[in-house]
């Protein structure tokens, strides 16, 4: 939900690169022969499909496959498309032994494809879709979500400033930021009156939980943005960190339990197909952790009210033209009904 649309399939996979994206691509061989440890070209250059802001290509060379991530062209907010953020995190995190791609290695010159980028593994494995996992037995689908849940209470265990990251993120209160964040986002995007969004945008402030601790967090922990391992029910890689910063866990682990609320899980037999419940989701993460599940509802507000903001601001795009497709038309449409839900959370924690 990071670009405020659910991936679909025809996002996955390759293309070739569009005219708008295309690279040198004898520089970037030359840069990755030096830069690149057991790199053996020539490259074959191909995009993958998909909403993804940032650019993101799969490189094929004789003897192994690379991703490239890389900024868009052209002028661009200051701290927008930070390559060198998702960079520093995935490597940092692969030194614990965390699943992610292998970090190789990061280009800031824009000398060399006219932005900057960063090259790692491709990672071979399965992305599953459908939160419900028609695909598998009830078995391997218990471990798939344990797994899943597991992996992000790794995550929020390590302490930030042992693995390296400890400046990734501004201290203070998580949340109150984020609101701010969104607001201003939404604000600067605003196509219509929505006395939901207005009312939420001045109770969430008051309302701020207080932080127990801070930890890396992801910031659009799902199933999809994630590849399994090919055979095994278990995370191989996690995808997709250009919203990852520094903390409060309880935003990833809200938003993840959010998704028993949402399509897909919420009108299934959890039962029957031997998935997890809200509440076994929540023991399995703090079994890990040793946290404590907060009371949800004002959770649950202020991860509607960020997706909101998310969508106000591609619905700012398509009025801009610079998103018309049909996958952005759709996602700026759902700005009202999220801010409505999220105030209906509101009032179950007190918002009058």
């Amino acid at each position: 939900m990071a670009d405020g649309v659910r991936k679909d399939e025809e996002f996955s996979g390759t293309k070739e690169v569009e005219e708008r994206h295309r690279i040198d691509e004898k520089h970037l061989d030359a840069w990755m022969k030096e830069n690149v440890e057991g790199y053996q070209g020539p490259p074959t250059v191909l995009q993958f499909k998909g909403g993804q802001s940032n650019p993101t290509y799969k490189i094929e060379t004789p003897t192994r496959s690379y991703v490239m991530r890389r900024k868009p062209f052209g002028k661009l907010l200051p701290s927008a498309h930070a390559v060198d953020r998702e960079f520093r995190v995935i490597a940092a995190l692969g030194k614990q032994g965390f699943p992610v791609a292998k970090a190789y290695a990061l280009c800031t010159d824009d000398g060399v494809i006219g932005a900057a980028f960063y090259i790692m593994s491709m990672e071979e494995g399965r992305v599953f879709w459908d939160p419900s996992l028609p695909s598998q037995t009830p078995e391997n689908r218990r471990k798939i979500f344990t797994s899943k849940i597991e992996t992000l209470a790794k995550l929020h265990v390590y302490d930030p400033e042992k693995i390296g990251l400890g400046d990734f993120g501004k201290p203070g209160n998580y949340f109150a930021r984020q609101v701010d964040r969104w607001t201003k986002q939404y604000r600067a995007s605003e196509t219509q009156h929505i006395p939901e969004f207005e009312k939420l945008a001045e109770w969430l402030p008051k309302t701020v939980p207080a932080q127990a601790r801070a930890s890396v967090v992801h910031g659009d922990y799902r199933l999809d943005n994630m590849i399994f391992h090919a055979t095994e029910p278990r995370v191989q890689a996690v995808l997709d960190w250009e919203l990852s910063t520094l903390g409060d866990p309880m935003a990833d682990f809200t938003y993840l339990l959010m998704q028993w609320t949402m399509p897909g899980l919420a009108n299934s037999d959890l039962k029957a197909l031997n998935i997890p419940s809200l509440e076994e989701a929540a023991a399995i993460y703090c079994n890990v952790t040793g946290s404590a599940v907060p009371d949800l509802n004002w959770y649950f507000s202020y991860n509607l009210f960020r997706l909101a903001g998310i969508t106000q601001g591609i619905a700012g795009r398509v009025r801009d033209g610079t998103a018309a497709n049909a996958k952005a038309l759709e996602s700026a449409a759902r700005t009202v009904p999220l801010s409505k839900d999220a105030w209906k959370y509101a009032q179950k924690a007190g918002a009058t």
